[in-house]
């Protein structure tokens, strides 16, 4: 076993706590959330009179078909099965990806394409930020709509509810998620067994709909109505819109527990439920309005709908909290200007509130209800974000399979091939609807991808305009002996963003006011491309001027110096930057720093 995947077991070890079960269950919904939501519209919008497929028998059972092998080729074979195992030590989704395709190719000697896969994860990230805007709309929306199906009395009151459902979802999220969290898994357990009792009954009722497990039915589709009936995936492609954010929460709990509760509960349950929404509407073809709610009795309409509601609220929230974590990373590898995080749990590291991006995803969410005001509009402008970050998924783990696992050209091209044959199908088909909403994760992917990239190229700049004029340590051990400062008390820590030289607002301070603190600390983090360091392997303490030292001069300046050190920590782009718990590290070196005596100085 290499060095590496030794790494990623013992992290997946130390990280992962709990019986399968119980990490199953808690899966359930932070993983499975977003794709647990998709009944409620997917074969609707396939059903949907705009699309000019009618609900004949032949159209249903194709329709179901595709549904059908799209969860077991997309999600099962793909990412469950495939992906799943191109992590960067234990963590998935696109930048953990990116990261390792980076790291990678510096190894292998091809830095060449170094630019162009972080253009890849860059803008594969900024499209995930739209489905962060689109997700909470249409799942909260499509489920409140239940409402319209109990009685058109409360019609007037879906788009009310549902804006006050997402002002309260994106209110609270300041308070952390650690106390709501705790019911997630057990409620959409629940919803995973409504949706699967729910189809069930219809089946019995009418078994034939099972025929559409053959890929038969869908083939004769597309033979049938010929190659204009392609488009169509396009809205086929909302039953598995949950994929990438399922690899994205693989650092939360492991490959296998995701995997099984996919194989056991989930993937049995979806399919229970797609095949019964096609039962009822063969024998009740005026269901195509809504075949999710018009399964359900009548008696359980309302509380359908408050589950329903529930289960959108917790894949929102879950897609929430992934595009905070996406924003920190983004800040922490830097490529975003740095931006408030707060953590809520003193005890989880995971659990953050970035309040710009909260108010910008809520802002976004509010403009598309409002805009589009029916889950059906909204699905127009839902598939190309997340099929795009497929694609690119697909693209940077070909990169892995060839130099990192070192397949062979051969087996790469024919696990891959087929691969990006179905995300291109899936993409094409998604972006026919650019002019009907589909330009809203796109615009804001390019507006993201443009400040990120002139971030980037910034922060360059600077640093070799810095590095141009930076004072060498020499230099400045030259001008401390000429002219000896006056120490005073207490801890100096200069925040500096290079290893290398002195930093500029030491020296300024040194001869501009001609004091120099009893302790100095050059304080530098370092993001390595992986997403977490050992606590073991973060400090490196380099001394510049021992304690006391009679190096330099004789006098006030020696006798007063207690040190003079630079202090490095490394971090993943996972871990968090704490410089109260950094000084503390530095205690039990034997630095002697007291928080509060000490000033803190930004260049």
């Amino acid at each position: 076993m290499s060095k590496d995947r030794e790494t990623a077991t013992s992290h997946r070890t130390r990280g992962h706590k709990g019986s399968m079960p119980a990490l199953m269950l808690t899966s359930l919904g932070v993983v499975f959330g977003d794709i647990g939501t998709s009944p409620l519209y997917a074969l609707r919008e396939c059903l949907n009179d705009e699309h000019g497929y009618p609900a004949s028998p032949e159209n249903v059972l194709g329709f179901l078909s595709m549904i059908f092998w799209s969860l077991n080729i997309v999600v099962s074979l793909k990412y469950i099965l495939f992906i799943m195992h191109a992590h960067n030590r234990g963590e998935g989704g696109i930048l953990a990806l990116d990261a390792l395709v980076r790291r990678q190719a510096a190894r292998s000697g091809i830095v060449n394409l170094v630019p162009y896969v972080t253009l890849l994860g860059l803008f594969g990230s900024a499209l995930l930020f739209g489905d962060g805007i689109i997700t909470p709309a249409i799942s909260v929306l499509s489920a409140l709509e239940g409402l319209k199906v109990a009685t058109p009395l409360f019609k007037p009151y879906v788009l009310p509810l549902t804006v006050a459902v997402l002002i309260a979802l994106f209110s609270v999220q300041r308070f952390g998620t650690a106390r709501i969290g705790a019911v997630f898994g057990p409620i959409t357990l629940l919803w995973f067994l409504v949706l699967g009792v729910l189809g069930l009954v219809q089946i019995f009722e009418n078994p034939s709909v099972l025929q559409a497990v053959s890929p038969h039915f869908a083939v004769k589709f597309f033979v049938t109505e010929g190659p204009t009936s392609l488009l169509i995936l396009g809205t086929v492609f909302l039953c598995v819109t949950g994929g990438e954010a399922m690899y994205a929460d693989m650092g939360h709990f492991g490959r296998k527990p995701i995997k099984w509760a996919w194989f056991l509960l989930v993937l049995p349950c979806l399919a229970l439920n797609y095949f019964g929404q096609g039962a009822l509407v063969l024998m009740q073809p005026e269901a195509v309005s809504n075949p999710f709610y018009r399964m359900a009795p009548e008696w359980a309409l309302i509380p359908l709908v408050v589950l329903a509601t529930c289960a959108s609220v917790i894949a929102s929230q879950a897609l929430i909290s992934g595009v905070f974590s996406l924003a920190r990373q983004a800040v922490q590898i830097g490529y975003s200007p740095r931006m408030a995080i707060v953590h809520t749990n003193h005890k989880e590291i995971g659990q953050i509130y970035v309040p710009l991006v909260n108010w910008v995803l809520l802002i976004g969410t509010l403009w598309l209800v409002l805009t589009f005001q029916s889950s059906s509009n909204i699905a127009s402008a839902y598939g190309i974000a997340v099929s795009l970050t497929m694609l690119i998924t697909t693209i940077l783990a070909a990169f892995i399979a060839r130099y990192v696992w070192r397949w062979g050209w051969l087996r790469t091209s024919l696990v891959i091939s087929p691969l990006v044959v179905i995300d291109f199908g899936f993409f094409g088909a998604n972006a026919v609807k650019v002019t009907s909403g589909g330009w809203i994760p796109l615009v804001l992917a390019v507006g993201i991808m443009v400040l990120a990239t002139t971030w980037i190229r910034g922060r360059r700049l600077l640093a070799h305009e810095l590095g141009q004029k930076a004072v060498a340590l020499p230099t400045f051990l030259e001008e401390v002996r000429q002219n000896p400062p006056l120490v005073v008390p207490g801890t100096a820590v200069f925040m500096t963003g290079s290893r290398d030289g002195t930093p500029f607002p030491f020296v300024n301070n040194l001869r501009h006011n001609k004091v120099m603190h009893e302790h100095v600390l050059f304080l530098t983090f370092v993001t390595r491309e992986v997403p977490h360091i050992p606590p073991s392997e973060r400090l490196e303490i380099e001394t510049i001027l021992p304690e006391r030292t009679a190096a330099l001069v004789e006098g006030e300046f020696t006798r007063g110096l207690g040190g003079l050190h630079r202090v490095t920590i490394r971090m993943g782009f996972m871990d968090g930057a704490d410089v109260q718990q950094v000084l503390g590290w530095c205690r039990h070196q034997g630095i002697d720093v007291q928080l509060n005596q000490t000033t803190f100085f930004l260049g």
